[in-house]
């Protein structure tokens, strides 16, 4: 094996198995224990004197609301791709069961915190303070739960699609929360900027595509940045701004399939390892090439973002943790069983080879919270009569993570293998 195959081998190890966010992960509890204050400083540290629309330009911001930006787009990528002729949400109603999915994903754990709050309540004063936290328990993990999925469909199975879009949905509506449950008194929502701004964004794309423009940068760099200056002045999390974009990028004339079919990585590492000539073939739509320009440094970069977002002091655990984490791996497993099962019976099926067993299994792995989870605990708990909730809550929310295991364990008790 030459040298350059190795160190593709080794990126391609690194962005397989997520390494740099679970990396960032540990990295920041292990901080954040060590030195907590010192910790806080870091991440909040302005490396600008620049007041951007009203955010300092500190490490936190410059992570979670520019650079999550391309994460999201790439999902959003991924999604689209999904929904061409011959992919797993061709035709598109076959998007029903996964959305009904993600309904399930935001009522369960919501329904299941408030029972646990009430439960567990030793006063009313208690009760006002931690019911407000109900919206911690609706998002997933995005980056963690894709990882977990491939590794326990494989790449190409229509569960892992299924579970994509259900994780970017719900995360959608847990920023959806975040704007208008827990906004900022100083930053209240302005949704009237999308109009001004996020549509016109979205118009520059499709221009752009009727023109056949072939190169994915123009769309970004203009309909993008047009998107972001929308959400951003609309005091809504910036990090969806190339969700309504991405869609206009054109795509292959044909399904190329997602993860390891598309993925030229995953062909030339093969064919090199065997000693065989390297001839991946693709169609190199701008919405490929998006992906394929983007996702490596995105893959790394996800160390950042965990490293910006899961420092949490372990000492921090009270009933609130356990409140939280149930609420995630129980509350997003029911929820996402129920809804889905009662969409199949009303006629919106399942993808094709995914059935009640795969359905379970992805409910758990949706159950991963964590770094998004902590995102909207800082949110949630930031007032002064709710403060010292805020860590318990962030704790749970580091918990979920057994999620993965829990996964792991029923699919393989109840037959699940690995498909490749």
């Amino acid at each position: 094996m030459t040298a350059a195959s190795e160190k593709k081998g080794v990126i391609h190890l690194l962005q397989e198995f997520s390494i740099p966010l679970i990396l960032g992960v540990v990295a920041a509890l292990v901080y954040a224990n060590l030195n907590y204050e010192t910790y806080e400083h870091l991440i909040h540290l302005q490396v600008s004197n620049w007041v951007l629309f009203g955010h300092d330009v500190t490490l936190h911001f410059l992570i979670n609301d520019i650079f999550m930006v391309f994460f999201f787009g790439i999902a959003a990528k991924e999604i689209t791709e999904a929904v061409l002729p011959g992919g797993d949400l061709n035709p598109p109603k076959k998007a029903i069961n996964p959305l009904m999915g993600t309904l399930g994903g935001v009522v369960g754990p919501v329904g299941v915190y408030f029972l646990l709050t009430m439960y567990m309540s030793p006063d009313k004063v208690w009760y006002d303070a931690v019911a407000n936290g109900w919206g911690i328990p609706t998002a997933t993990d995005i980056a963690l739960a894709w990882l977990i999925a491939r590794i326990i469909f494989g790449n190409t199975h229509p569960a892992v699609n299924f579970l994509l879009l259900l994780a970017v949905a719900d995360d959608a509506i847990g920023l959806g929360i975040i704007a208008v449950f827990y906004p900022d008194p100083a930053h209240m929502p302005e949704p009237i900027y999308l109009l001004y701004l996020t549509v016109p964004g979205m118009l520059v794309a499709w221009l752009l595509r009727k023109k056949k423009v072939q190169a994915w940068l123009p769309y970004i760099l203009f309909g993008g940045t047009l998107s972001w200056l929308g959400f951003i002045l609309a005091h809504l999390h910036p990090a969806l701004a190339l969700v309504p974009i991405v869609p206009f990028l054109p795509g292959p004339t044909r399904d190329t399939g997602l993860f390891v079919k598309a993925d030229e990585a995953d062909q030339e590492h093969a064919a090199e390892e065997a000693g065989q000539p390297v001839a991946v073939h693709h169609e190199h739509s701008p919405l490929h090439n998006f992906e394929h320009n983007l996702k490596l440094p995105v893959d790394l970069g996800l160390f950042f973002f965990g490293f910006a977002n899961a420092g949490v002091a372990f000492s921090s655990i009270s009933n609130v943790t356990w409140i939280v984490l149930i609420s995630l791996l129980v509350g997003k497993t029911v929820g996402i069983f129920l809804f889905s099962w009662v969409a199949k019976l009303f006629g919106a099926p399942l993808p094709d080879r995914m059935d009640l067993r795969h359905l379970t299994v992805a409910g758990i792995v949706a159950g991963l919270g964590l770094t998004v989870a902590l995102f909207v605990a800082g949110e949630a708990f930031q007032e002064s009569h709710n403060i010292m909730h805020q860590g318990p809550a962030k704790m749970g929310a580091v918990f979920s993570a057994i999620a993965a295991f829990v996964a792991i364990v029923v699919a393989r008790g109840i037959g699940i293998k690995r498909e490749d």
